[in-house]
């Protein structure tokens, strides 16, 4: 008998069926071991030496394995083919030798890029052993991102209330974000003005042309920047006699993109089917495991952590076949094509993303699939048939028009490109992220020479616009253009920067939150060269170094070492006046807008004398008076936005940070929206002089709502509340909505029940109230288990599978396995197979299970266990480690760790 370990249950039960009776699959289900989150895992003075401990899946995991591979033939390490599959069977065969169970077992490494019978086959035809250089990398890697994380984010907690973390390339990431929204706000807009002609030929075909020269001179397009030079070129241009100057057609060819890598399926599943990276490589990693289709389980796309764009020729056979069936011979070229990477410092030669056999049309195998599923192979398909078709043939032709006005020439010019052969755009055309496509315009027939009549002269006032802000995409791009990251890790890391609340998504953009800003500013100004996208980007290189062998791991992290442990210990005396002075100059214009009567923005608006600078507070960061506590004045970090524009827009005399939003008609009394210590709210009404007037009456605005979103009609629904919703079905009282200090909640009586996070304060209904409240009384003033709603039956154990809410959102439930639905998943339209599939990942991740004498648990996370003595072994020098990390942080099945 021959053990095989994989990464994935999925992956073990289909390579299993593949090899047959003489081998047993087992899945480690990712890594079995990690760094432990504890100060001292990673010992800077003991030469890097690394502390791994055993996890207490990890732990099961291996008895399983020390237990099949004793008197088994052999062992074969045939995780997946990257950095991560390296490590992961180097912390197996690490923990085996541990146990001293391979005594006479030869081991093997293989790997295949496909999880189809043939790849599996003809990899375990060619073994080979560890990679050690690649684990060197590995240990590099995990090294730098623990020394960064456990080193300078307490520095962050100590000198920053609120930060959450900071990280090797996560801190980069999010400066990148930080910049762009910088280069926005300081973006002056100059005026332009563009002329454009409409005229007809002879046979009364109309095109336009654009200004592009006059008197000999060439006019660029913002040359023309005012309203009067666009005046006098309209009038000269209404007064002119126009010909045709020159015609000339060129013809062009127009190349398809290459497969997919990793980095640009996310870019493009974000661009065309709106998934989030981290969406698009957990679909994949389901493609890539395996579906059932016939009776078979077959994998349905290749390895999806790649930045090679190559394929395999008996792939690019397949793909040519394909394109005659489907498309005809005259969509094939002559010769098969073959693409090269251009990423900066890519490694991981493997294929590019593909189908495993291109003859699985997208409409043949959506039947079998889940619709992102269908979705996510149908532009995997179409991008890998386009890659290899024949190229779009174009004609463009530019026509030069003279415009004359007595001595005066005026030059002008129409472009305009039409298809003659499409080629691979029949199939597919990639998307762009801010740049717009060519305008395929067709131009009329003309010659030079010809005379042309004036339809009509428009002169259009434009102004130039800032650079757009990031979406997913293009961030992506941006880091992998910089060479920051991999793109294995990138997903991660964007999540992680939304996990952190250091930026937001709006409108498909990132949008950093203070909170984001003030980490930046505080790392730019006192870890400067940790930020730099060119120090990060070295080092990337550096680690591709040592994959390759050559150079040493632990000589990179000493060189680090040096230099970043001193500058942590320079923060120390770090006084938090310096910080505070170092962020209100880095960040002023952020902090502090320009006012729009010209006056000093950082003189308090309340007391005049005072000097506005940033606070540190209990909750956070915020602006405060250098007269506190004489003068209390406080705001939010940003007044942008809030702030009036005008003679009486701000309310309060205009004073920043308050923006009328209109007028009560019950009452005639203006609503405004102001910026707080605590965060914006709502107010009714203006607050009187006189201490014993009623106060205004004032409403907070629910988490992650923007002021921008608030207008008159919301705010008056916030000013309404607290508002019925319901009748308690016992007493016949009513069941109020409301917001207070700890978030939007729903009252009986004294009974109080905080809303989940899907609920909206404004839109909860009378029945999901009613459960709130019920389940609060019924658990003594702590919720019961929610009794749920059945959605179905389980097919295999005949277990019912009811929804649930808990304590940390709604989850789905066959009595043994809870897993909670992912973030931002409506519960209403999950069907019985999402249901199950969440079940069965969460069953394969070892987790979730119920457990007797659990109480109060509404959740679908399991209980945490209890810390017990880990079997800490060895690696590079390790020795045994206490405390254990947590789930959250491990690597999942097939997923790249995200401690970057």
């Amino acid at each position: 008998m021959k053990v095989v370990v994989v990464e994935s249950p999925a992956k073990a039960k289909t390579i299993n069926k593949y090899l047959g009776r003489d081998y047993e699959v087992l899945a480690s289900f990712g890594h079995i071991r990690d760094l432990p989150a504890k100060d001292g895992s990673v010992d800077p003075d003991q030469d890097f030496l690394m502390l791994w401990e055993l996890e207490e899946r990890g732990a099961k995991r291996v008895s399983e394995i020390a237990r099949a591979v004793k008197g088994a033939d052999k062992l074969i390490l045939a995780t997946d083919p990257d950095r991560e599959g390296e490590a992961i069977s180097w912390h197996v065969l690490e923990a085996l030798q541990a146990k001293r169970v391979l005594k006479g077992v030869p081991v093997e490494r293989v790997t295949f890029n496909a999880i189809t019978k043939d790849a599996v086959q003809t990899a375990m035809a060619q073994p080979r052993a560890i990679d050690q250089a690649l684990v060197d990398a590995y240990l590099a890697r995990r090294a730098l991102d623990y020394l960064v994380g456990f080193n300078l984010s307490p520095v962050l907690w100590r000198k920053l209330p609120g930060a959450r973390s900071a990280g090797r390339v996560q801190s980069v990431a999010l400066r990148l974000v930080c910049d762009r929204e910088r280069e926005i706000e300081t973006f002056k807009p100059r005026e332009y003005w563009s002329l454009v002609a409409t005229l007809a030929t002879r046979a009364g075909a109309v095109f336009e042309a654009r200004l592009v020269g006059a008197d000999g001179k060439r006019i660029q397009r913002l040359d023309v920047g005012t309203a009067a030079e666009a005046e006098a070129f309209r009038r000269d241009l209404e007064l002119a006699t126009f010909s045709v100057a020159s015609v000339e057609a060129k013809p062009a060819k127009r190349h398809p993109q290459p497969p997919f890598t990793t980095s640009t399926l996310q870019q493009e599943a974000s661009r065309k089917l709106g998934m989030a990276p981290a969406q698009t490589m957990r679909v994949a990693q389901r493609l890539y495991e395996g579906t059932e289709i016939g009776g078979e389980t077959v994998g349905l796309i290749t390895y999806m952590r790649t930045d090679g764009v190559d394929m395999a020729p008996e792939a690019i056979a397949d793909a040519r076949g394909v394109i005659a069936r489907e498309y005809g011979d005259a969509y094939v070229p002559g010769a098969p094509r073959k693409y090269s990477v251009k990423a900066k410092n890519a490694q991981e030669a493997h294929e590019a993303v593909r189908p495993t056999d291109l003859g699985r049309l997208p409409k043949e195998v959506a039947r079998y699939l889940e619709p992102e599923q269908a979705r996510l192979y149908d532009l995997i398909w179409t991008r890998t048939v386009a890659s290899q078709m024949e190229s779009a043939e174009l004609e463009r032709t530019t026509v030069d028009v003279t415009g004359q006005v007595g001595p005066r020439r005026i030059d002008l010019r129409a472009t305009g490109q039409v298809v003659r052969f499409d080629g691979f755009l029949t199939l597919y055309q990639e998307g762009k992220d801010d740049e717009e496509d060519e305008e395929a315009r067709r131009l009329p027939p003309m010659a030079a020479g010809d005379p042309l009549t004036r339809e009509r002269i428009a002169a259009t006032q434009h102004f130039t616009e800032p650079p757009p802000r990031y979406s997913e995409a293009s961030l992506v791009k941006r880091m992998e253009e910089l060479g920051i990251g991999r793109p294995s890790t990138y997903a991660a890391v964007l999540q992680v920067l939304r996990d952190r609340e250091y930026v937001r998504i709006d409108k498909k953009r990132l949008v950093p939150e203070d909170k984001g800003r003030i980490v930046t500013g505080f790392l730019e100004s006192f870890f400067r060269r940790y930020v730099e996208y060119d120090f990060t980007a070295d080092l990337e290189g550096q680690l591709d170094r040592i994959s390759n062998a050559e150079i040493d791991w632990r000589e990179v992290l000493r060189d680090f070492w040096r230099e970043f442990s001193a500058a942590i210990a320079g923060t120390k005396e770090l006084r938090t006046a310096e910080v505070l002075e170092a962020l209100n100059e880095l960040l002023g214009e952020h902090i502090f807008p320009a006012r729009a009567d010209g006056a000093n923005p950082r003189t308090c608006p309340t007391c005049a004398t005072g000097t506005l600078s940033l606070k540190l507070g209990k909750f956070g960061a915020f602006v405060g008076c250098s007269n506190y506590p004489e003068c209390k004045f406080t705001r939010q970090l940003n007044a942008a936005g809030l702030e009036g524009e005008g003679e009486g827009a701000g309310g309060e005399g205009g004073q920043p940070g308050v923006r009328v939003l209109g007028t009560d008609p019950e009452t005639g009394m203006p609503v405004t929206l102001r910026d707080g210590r605590f965060g914006p709210f709502v107010q009714l009404g203006e607050t009187s002089p006189d201490k014993d007037a009623e106060k205004p009456k004032r409403s907070s605005l629910p988490k992650g709502a923007a002021p921008s979103s608030i207008d008159l009609a919301k705010a008056l629904k916030l000013l309404a509340l607290p508002r019925e919703v319901a009748r308690h079905p016992e007493t016949g009282e009513p069941i109020l909505a409301s917001i207070g200090r700890y978030g939007p909640y729903v009252q009986h009586g004294k009974t109080y029940a905080n809303l989940g996070r899907d609920d909206d304060v404004l839109e909860i209904g009378p029945n999901r109230a009613i459960d709130l409240i019920v389940q609060k009384e019924q658990g003594g003033g702590r919720p019961v288990a929610d009794p749920g709603r059945v959605i179905g039956t389980a097919p295999e154990s005949g277990r019912a599978v009811t929804l649930k809410a808990g304590r940390y959102g709604p989850y789905v439930t066959d009595g043994e396995i809870n897993a909670t639905l992912p973030k931002g998943a409506s519960g209403e339209a999950l069907t019985l197979e999402e249901a199950l599939r969440l079940i069965a990942a969460r069953r394969e991740a070892g987790g979730g299970t119920k457990k007797k004498g659990a109480r109060g648990r509404a959740s679908g996370d399991a209980a945490k266990a209890p810390a017990r003595k880990a079997a800490g072994t060895k690696a590079a020098g390790a020795k045994k480690a206490p405390a254990k990390k947590p789930a959250a942080a491990r690597k999942a099945p097939g997923k790249a760790a995200a401690g970057e």
